[in-house]
């Protein structure tokens, strides 16, 4: 028992919470001007230069910046929206490039070492990016089928007989307009949420235990901690772009449902 009360710090230690999500604002008294949003804004910044910068370079032998540049626009237009959307998939690039790109630098904030904070940790970005994918597949598909038609169409699979349309309906509506952007949201914050929430856990745990507690064993422990949080760092990278892409793909595939000639 006193082996384990040396190795757990009772005293000084605050455990990072909901609260170290909770930023204070950059200008006082503005509490949208915080860091969220400076990084929303500085990564619209770096996705505009960097796209800018690649479309001016048309190299027959490429550079390795023209390589990435080549192979991030051919894998959002290739794998996610020809291999998604299908023959008309080519307006739609654009749009999946930009929302991809946004999605992942912003999630690319929580490793890099003077943010260490994913934007869409904080949960107000992700309603908000899924909102907005909300209002573009509804709108597109209330353009292509008029109002009362995508309602149809979006609720009423074909080849089902009509009795069961009374279970089917109601279910195909939860699915397609209510739940679609709780979970395209949720699952995005969640992710960046919980990931930084570890990194924290042994980054801020490592650190007491090395500088702040006096037994060698919690110095120990908190040298392992911390070595332990670098792999979490390289997982969180995965974890990152990951939830980029499945962004990105879930898109794509409401724009492919709300414009299908058949559900």
């Amino acid at each position: 028992m006193s082996g384990l009360s040396a190795l757990i710090p009772l005293e000084g230690y605050q455990p990072p919470g909901v609260e170290s999500f909770d930023l204070p604002p950059l200008i006082p008294g503005q509490d949208w001007a915080n860091k969220y949003l400076l990084q929303a804004v500085v990564s619209v910044v770096l996705i505009f230069v960097f796209w800018r910068v690649m479309s001016r370079k048309n190299a027959l032998v490429p550079s390795k910046g023209q390589f990435i540049g080549e192979s991030a626009y051919m894998f959002v237009r290739n794998s996610i929206a020809r291999d998604t959307i299908g023959h008309d998939f080519k307006k739609w690039v654009p749009l999946l490039i930009a929302l991809f790109s946004f999605v992942l630098v912003n999630n690319l904030w929580g490793v890099f070492p003077l943010t260490l904070m994913p934007t869409a940790a904080h949960v107000g970005w992700a309603y908000g990016l899924a909102g907005l994918v909300w209002l573009i597949y509804n709108g597109i598909g209330i353009k292509k089928f008029g109002p009362v038609g995508y309602l149809k169409h979006a609720t009423m699979p074909p080849g089902v007989p009509g009795p069961m349309l009374i279970i089917v309906a109601p279910l195909e509506f939860l699915s397609n307009i209510i739940v679609r952007p709780a979970t395209l949201s949720l699952r995005l914050f969640a992710n960046m949420f919980a990931g930084h929430l570890l990194v924290l856990v042994f980054v801020l745990g490592g650190e007491y235990l090395l500088l702040h507690s006096e037994p060698v064993i919690n110095k120990v422990a908190g040298v392992a901690s911390l070595l332990f949080s670098l792999l979490i760092f390289g997982l969180e990278i995965f974890v990152q772009s990951l939830q980029a892409y499945i962004f990105t793909m879930l898109t794509a595939q409401y724009i492919s449902s709300a414009t299908a000639e058949e559900h």
